[in-house]
């Protein structure tokens, strides 16, 4: 800091009207300019408190601020960067206002905050050390443990992670290079106390107007020209002050006198010892023990913290106890240093190390001269222990045979040199409070309400804690018992808490888990149907529900345990993944099965639901969503097994009339099962589709029984463009059978395959090895086409409403999901296979196969044309008759397609090549019907 004596803020008339003339032929706007700067500049030297004037020089200098000290008298011009003089100010003000106008044309703030008056002021930044401190690698876990270190780390099982470090040598650590400096530790305060080549600016105005830097000389005294000399040395900064002011009002003309300190003197100082580098280091007076001891590039992990002498030069002597300083011990040592003191760090002392759960665990030393200390100390130093009580202390102790020996300690004892000490939980157990988790808006921990405990109904009071759609009908409770420790569940029903009608007294340490409609979905859910059939989740890793688990071995060990859950829900949907509450809870799965009713039928929701005993089938019905419009209510069935399972003992099943829909009288309990059956509609399930040339195509419902000239008729005819021979007729249950044949056929070619390799093997092949892997790989690509190729589920049918009329035996019975197609009269007829130009041709009257596939190009080389067939618009096939005695087969209706395969003389060995003129017919229909499908859909 600054010591400023007074500071005049406004200039003496004289210099403000010599600042406010305009110069001859400076334009008025110029002029202009330079007032607003200099109302700048009174403005912000009003804004300069007392005594926080920064130095002279302090531009640039690194730290430069408040803090910062002239090093040499200022050497800036007095003026603005116009060139207009500043008013006659001390040079360390006017320094100051220039920085402030520059900065804020550059966009910045000028100058630091200055510090009031009579505060410490920052010393000086110290010079160099007289040896140069190589950097240290920061204290890092990868650091290798010192020998002190690896003894502690084997006294503890299990070893600490990370590893016990030695307490405070890490404050020593010199920075890396390119890292800003460290601060100076000394402070410079008033009380500073001067002695010889301390650099001093002293700073005069009035009558003596002039600025001075001078060292306190060797005798102690300040030279000063037009004054006698002023004792310094031995006097404080503030003794000094005074004595200067006094001077320059009395021997001066009332002239006033600023004074600072330029620089600090040096001392040198030895350091010896247990540190990086001993010898004479250079520091300033403001130095303590610890900028000497990082001078010295801090202390080995062998020497003291607590031990610490310094000894003076007539022949004083006193010790420092660093961990007064780094660890906040007792004690307030004195760490100030004089020129030709001498820091000596002794070898390390006795040590003791402490873990586990304190706040700075590690390996501590006793104090110095002490055999031992208490364990409450060394807690102490450690930060004290993460849990403020209920803590166990275990000391491990060497005997005079070597042997450890571990004993329960308490915070009175005395620890020894080289005791290891662990801090664990007493009894790390909660007590006294209760947990709601599952279905709501948040996990929430209460208090169990002490020796009474708190009720279900208290702990449910506000209905908000409940997130939207929970299962009313059950939740449970997870209890522990008292005397075991065995968890249970205890199953309660939720809806007649919330409304006030039931209640229950909950334990210490119980968890009430509210369940969600979705949870309860789940139960029916694919993975739950594997489990009960004792199949275990093959799924691993993070996505696994051990619940599963639990259920599959539940279901493995008891096969009847879950017999009427088994069958719920439908094995095709996509597997859900589990709920977050089987995760937490895994066992609660079970438990739940136990107590579910199947509901089968016309409910809204059919599956599994979790009741408690005498439960209303109304309740039932209410969290199944009630019945739907199609129950017929008159024979409700009615499943209960036995009390005890025993195959003499038959199933009580009995018909329900429920018309009166008293749903309340019906008392179930678990393990029951309901069916709601649907009544009679002459309304079949679901729609049929008619596209193409229908006069009103769309979607119809049909009735039991219904057939396809009926739906034509309501479809109004056909169009005049209509083509009923190559109406495409698609069913579902044709299209599975034809998609299974495919399946079967590609897995029997694929055996074939295998048992051709394998015998030809043996036996010996008739042809070359690379004629018959091509044949197998043809025969492996030929299977994937076939697995692949998808089936229409086309079946032959007439739909000539003329001929239906006539001949009514083959008008076929509608089923739900039928697909009609009538497409437009085509004018082509399509060859594919082993021909040379495949492709659609134009309808001739008339014409045969054999003339479509010689207008094609003709038959490849490798064509088998004994096996070409046609298939027709209707969907038959029949062969061509491409041979020389059929003549060419019949002639071809539009919209056929000519199909001619290649020659299977490479598979002629195998037994499957009869078969596939078969499958490769069925293929072709299928394409051709999609490709008349697809074409109606676009259109």
């Amino acid at each position: 800091m600054r010591v400023v004596s007074r500071l005049r803020l406004l200039p003496p008339p004289a210099a403000r009207a010599a600042a406010t003339a305009v110069p001859p032929g400076v334009p008025r706007r110029r002029a202009a300019v330079r007032g607003a700067a200099r109302v700048a500049v009174f403005l912000a030297l009003a804004s300069v408190p007392l005594g926080a004037v920064p130095a002279a020089g302090q531009l640039g200098a690194p730290g430069g601020g408040a803090g910062s000290q002239l090093l040499s008298p200022p050497r800036l011009p007095p003026v603005l960067p116009d060139g207009t003089p500043l008013p006659s100010l001390p040079p360390s003000a006017q320094e100051d206002i220039l920085q402030r106008i520059i900065g804020a044309s550059a966009g910045r703030a000028g100058g630091a905050p200055g510090t009031p008056r009579g505060a410490p002021a920052a010393a000086p930044s110290p010079p160099p050390s007289s040896v140069t401190a190589p950097p240290s690698p920061p204290a890092s876990a990868e650091e290798p443990l010192s020998n002190l270190e690896a003894f502690f780390a084997a006294r503890f099982d299990p070893a600490p992670d990370p590893p016990l470090r030695q307490f405070g040598y890490d404050t020593f650590r010199v920075p890396p290079p390119g890292a800003a400096a460290p601060p100076p530790l000394g402070l410079l305060p008033d009380d500073y106390r001067l002695g010889r080549d301390d650099e001093l600016v002293l700073a005069f105005r009035g009558r003596a107007r002039q600025t001075l830097t001078v060292r306190v000389g060797r005798d102690g005294m300040l030279l000063l020209p037009d004054l006698p000399p002023v004792p310094a040395a031995g006097r404080t900064l503030r003794e000094l002050r005074a004595d200067l002011e006094a001077r320059a009002q009395r021997d001066l003309g009332g002239s006033e006198v600023f004074v600072s300190i330029g620089q600090v003197r040096q001392i040198g100082v030895f350091v010896a010892g247990e540190v990086a580098r001993p010898g004479i280091h250079a520091l300033t007076a403001l130095a303590t023990v610890l900028d000497a001891l990082a001078a010295a590039g801090g202390v080995r992990k062998t020497g003291s913290l607590r031990a610490i002498r310094i000894d003076g030069p007539g022949g004083t002597s006193r010790t420092v106890d660093l961990y007064a300083v780094i660890a906040g011990a007792p004690g307030r040592p004195d760490l100030s240093l004089q020129e030709g003191e001498r820091v000596v760090v002794p070898p390390l002392g006795a040590t003791v190390a402490i873990a586990g759960e304190v706040t700075r665990p590690g390996i501590y030393e006793l104090p110095a001269g002490a055999s031992g200390a208490p364990l409450a100390a060394l807690v102490e130093i450690a930060g004290g222990t993460l849990r403020p009580a209920g803590n166990r202390f275990l000391v491990q102790r060497t005997d005079a045979q070597g042997r450890r020996n571990v004993a329960e300690t308490g915070l009175r004892d005395i620890l020894r040199r080289g005791d290891a000490v662990r801090v664990e939980p007493g009894a790390d157990v909660t007590v006294n409070q209760l947990r709601l988790s599952g279905h709501v808006v948040a996990p929430l921990t209460r208090a169990s309400g002490g020796r009474d405990g708190l009720s279900l109904r208290a702990l449910l009071a506000d209905p908000r804690l409940i997130r939207p759609d929970p299962y009313p009908r059950l939740g449970v409770v997870w209890r522990a018992d008292p005397a075991t420790r065995v968890r249970r569940f205890l199953p309660f029903d939720l809806g007649r808490v919330l409304r006030g009608q039931a209640d229950m007294r909950l334990a210490d340490s119980d968890e009430v888990v509210v369940l969600g409609q979705a949870d309860i979905q789940w139960l029916a859910s694919p993975p739950v149907q594997r489990a009960l059939r004792g199949e275990a989740p093959g799924e691993e890793g993070p996505g696994a529900c051990p619940a599963l688990v639990q259920l599959a071995v539940a279901a493995r060990a008891s096969p009847h345990r879950f017999a009427h859950a088994r069958g719920a829900g439908f094995p095709d949907i996509g597997a859900p993944p589990c709920p977050r509450i089987f995760l937490d809870y895994p066992a609660l799965l079970p438990f739940l099965l136990d107590q579910t009713v199947l509901l089968t039928g016309e409910a809204r929701q059919p599956g599994l639901y979790p009741i408690l005993n005498d439960t209303g089938l109304d309740a039932l019905l209410a969290a199944a969503g009630g019945t739907t419009d199609a129950v017929d209510l008159s024979a409700v069935e009615f499943a209960r097994e036995p009390v005890e399972q025993s195959a003499a003992i038959p199933l009580a099943r009995n018909l329900l009339d429920l018309r009166s829909r008293n749903f309340a009288a019906v008392r179930l309990s678990p393990r029951d099962a309901v069916r709601l059956p649907r009544g009679f509609a002459d309304r079949d399930i679901g729609p049929v589709t008619l596209l193409g040339e229908f006069q009103r195509p769309g979607v119809y419902d049909i009735r039991r029984g219904e057939r396809l000239s009926e739906v034509i008729a309501r479809a109004g005819g056909l169009t005049p463009q209509a083509y009923p021979y190559g109406a495409v007729f698609t069913r579902e249950s044709v299209r599975q059978r034809q998609q299974e044949g495919f399946l079967r056929t590609a897995r029997e070619l694929e055996t074939s395959l295998l048992q051709v390799a394998a015998g030809q093997a043996v036996a010996g092949s008739r042809g070359s090895p690379a004629d018959l892997g091509s044949a197998i790989t043809a025969g492996r690509e030929l299977a994937n086409a076939i697995r692949e190729a998808r089936a229409a589920g086309r079946m032959v049918v007439e739909a000539n409403p003329t001929v239906l009329a006539a001949r009514p035996e083959r008008d076929v019975l509608l089923e739900p999901g039928d697909l009609i197609v009538m497409p437009k009269r085509p004018n082509e007829v399509t060859v594919v296979g082993a021909v040379l130009n495949p492709g659609s041709l134009q309808f001739v009257s008339g014409w045969r196969a054999a003339d479509y596939l010689r207008a094609a190009g003709g038959a490849q080389r490798f064509a088998d044309t004994s096996r070409a067939f046609v298939v027709l618009p209707n969907g038959q096939s029949t062969p061509a008759g491409l041979s020389a005695w059929q003549q060419g087969g019949p002639p071809i209706p539009p919209g056929s397609l000519v199909v001619v395969p290649q020659d299977p003389s490479p598979y002629e060995t195998w037994g499957f090549v009869r078969d596939l003129t078969q499958v490769l017919t069925q293929v072709s229909i299928s394409s051709a019907a999609l490709a008349v499908i697809g074409r109606q859909v676009r259109n």
